[in-house]
């Protein structure tokens, strides 16, 4: 299959707030958790049993007991355990973790209440898929393609309050960015999980279905996703420009100008309008003159205007 064209600019849609401001400044991008996204479907696959039971509880056993290891490994390090001794007991109390969890499962799948001819197959592929989706602890910068589309400026761009902003892919950060695809299987493959870690044909499979997948009707979005750890991160892009809503305030406008100017590398800046007569919306470029000329403002100046007034004049309803 070949590689998607990567676009010249994508971008991000934003409500405004101090957090943005600082974003923006500081040039930064923050990678959210999947568990955080406006859909539950979104990054939750579901594993497909197509293996035996005795695989299915051989894969499950192995990642449990690396997830404790890795886990009883960070604590002892922070304790400044270590030694045989350490690492015995870590081996030891893995692998008692992951059967115990095996144990647990082949005793409920004996409860009545499981209408289905193998209740132990279904229980392991849904423990399989938690403790899968649990080695996914990467976090996500979602961006689009367009930033002239009505339904991402309403949904994520505070209803045309907020902004948008236009980044460039320079080539060194090309290979972070992924294309969403969007159809219908979110479907995760058991066997693809039991050799994902030496098999990279494999492992790209389960991190597309696992990352890479929206239903159809979030299409109209046209997601690229920045894939790394999560929390706020340096940006790997290029800030290029700044759009600034169709309802966002000229404060607002004003106060991101200024904040940008002395940026090492300028930013342009622009402003959504209507198409008259359509639904469209056309991108218009923005100089700080036109904010300038009446920002900041200062209410009490219009006080002053009377400061060398002269005439003496006597107050409204006085005598004549």
């Amino acid at each position: 299959m070949n590689e998607p064209r990567m676009p010249r600019r994508i971008y991000k849609y934003r409500a405004f707030s101090g957090r943005v401001l600082d974003m923006l400044v500081a040039d930064q991008l923050y990678f959210s958790d999947p568990a955080d996204f406006n859909d539950p479907l979104d990054s939750r696959p579901n594993v497909e049993g197509d293996i035996t039971d005795h695989e299915l509880e051989h894969i499950l056993s192995h990642l449990v007991e690396q997830r404790i290891k890795a886990e009883m490994t960070a604590a002892a390090k922070s304790l400044k355990y270590r030694g045989p001794k350490t690492i015995d007991h870590i081996a030891r109390h893995s692998r008692k973790h992951a059967d115990s969890l095996l144990n647990e499962i082949r005793y409920n799948a004996g409860n009545p209440a499981y209408e289905m001819d193998n209740p132990e197959h279904f229980l392991l592929t849904q423990y399989l898929e938690e403790e899968l989706l649990r080695r996914y602890d990467r976090g996500i910068v979602s961006f689009g393609t367009r930033a002239t589309c009505p339904l991402m400026w309403s949904h994520y761009g505070d209803q045309h309050r907020g902004i948008c902003a236009g980044y460039s892919v320079p080539e060194d950060a090309s290979d972070k960015l992924n294309k969403i695809e969007y159809r219908g299987s979110r479907n995760v493959k058991a066997s693809d999980v039991a050799i994902m870690d030496h098999d990279p044909t494999a492992r790209q499979r389960v991190d597309e279905s696992v990352l890479l997948r929206k239903a159809g009707s979030w299409s109209y979005e046209r997601e690229w996703r920045l894939i790394g750890t999560r929390g706020l991160q340096d940006s790997p892009l290029e800030l290029e420009e700044v759009i600034f809503g169709i309802r966002c305030d000229a404060a607002l406008k004003y106060t991101i100008f200024k904040a940008l100017e002395d940026r090492h590398r300028s930013v342009k800046f622009y402003e959504m309008r209507e198409q008259h007569g359509t639904f469209r919306l056309l991108k218009r470029r923005l100089e700080l003159g036109a904010l300038g000329a009446s920002l900041p403002r200062r209410s009490r100046d219009v006080f002053d205007a009377f400061d060398n007034l002269d005439i003496e004049e006597p107050p409204l309803g006085g005598s004549h």
